[in-house]
């Protein structure tokens, strides 16, 4: 095992950055920064907060998030997730600190019906899954070896904007909802995949790409009706309201998404065991 005392955490504000901080062990000192603190867009800027931090380990989740957005502000999104990913990654070699870079499911295009390999060709359907594939090719690019990358799919967390608190929202304010039945992946709790990054950057040598998620598969609306029915169990909820399945033509978004997008996990569990993603939302319901 490789011992790492100081971490970088490139975005502070978004939930897996929080619940990195949340999760991480007690003998590392993990200081996060935002575009505040750290310019992405400067490779001067990110060599000066690792020098700052004496960080050995940089978590880069800094990224453009907005999937629907991403279609009409392409260049916002390539700013970030690749010349922001590439800046990190040359700063990151340039100072000899161990990455771990944050990517996404949505680097798949959907339209094989198995869960999607390490290895598995990548080919994005939507602007931000191209820039985030663009930041992967980038960070690859630098042929660096103390850099891996970890792709997650659907997170979830107490923290943050996420679909489980945006589903808890609705059900208190519309007398029914209607759901996406047809896009099909695997829910990821935030907590738990801050728990996989930690126990990987512990890791002696690193492979180039890992795939993390809770354990199992769903579909939106598979995951809303659990959401809801968990919710009531605990007393989170009230009241039961109807959650009619539709398909993504039903749906208007700006944005194309895959059918099925579930990554195989399967590596990863000789680091970390992935527990059900209904055992993990139960975890997270329970602390909102």
């Amino acid at each position: 095992m490789k011992s790492i005392s100081r971490a970088l955490i490139i975005g502070k504000h978004g939930q897996l950055a929080q619940a990195l901080i949340a999760s991480k062990p007690n003998k590392i000192i993990a200081t996060a920064m935002g575009r505040d603190d750290v310019d992405i867009g400067s490779l001067e800027s990110i060599i000066a907060a690792i020098k700052q931090t004496r960080a050995e380990l940089i978590i880069n989740t800094a990224a453009y998030t907005q999937v629907d957005m991403a279609e009409s502000q392409r260049d916002q999104a390539f700013s970030v997730n690749r010349d922001g990913a590439d800046n990190i990654a040359l700063a990151a070699k340039r100072t000899q600190t161990r990455l771990i870079h944050l990517s996404t499911d949505y680097v798949f295009n959907g339209k094989q019906n198995k869960a999607y390999c390490v290895d598995d060709e990548p080919s994005a359907l939507n602007v931000y899954g191209a820039s985030k594939l663009a930041g992967e090719q980038a960070v690859i690019a630098t042929k660096y070896e103390e850099v891996c990358i970890v792709r997650s799919s659907w997170l979830y967390s107490q923290f943050g904007t996420n679909f489980v608190k945006t589903m808890l929202r609705l059900m208190t304010e519309q007398p029914k909802l209607s759901v996406i039945d047809d896009q099909t992946s695997c829910p990821t709790s935030a907590s738990e995949l801050g728990q996989f990054i930690w126990s990987l950057s512990q890791q002696e040598t690193l492979a180039p790409i890992y795939h993390w998620s809770d354990a199992g598969k769903a579909s939106w609306y598979e995951f809303a009706l659990a959401i809801q029915d968990m919710a009531l169990n605990l007393g989170k909820l009230d009241t039961r309201i109807p959650i009619e399945p539709i398909s993504s033509s039903q749906f208007s978004s700006a944005a194309s998404r895959p059918k099925f997008s579930l990554l195989d996990i399967t590596a990863s569990r000789q680091i970390m065991t992935a527990k059900p993603w209904r055992e993990n939302l139960t975890s997270v319901l329970q602390q909102l």
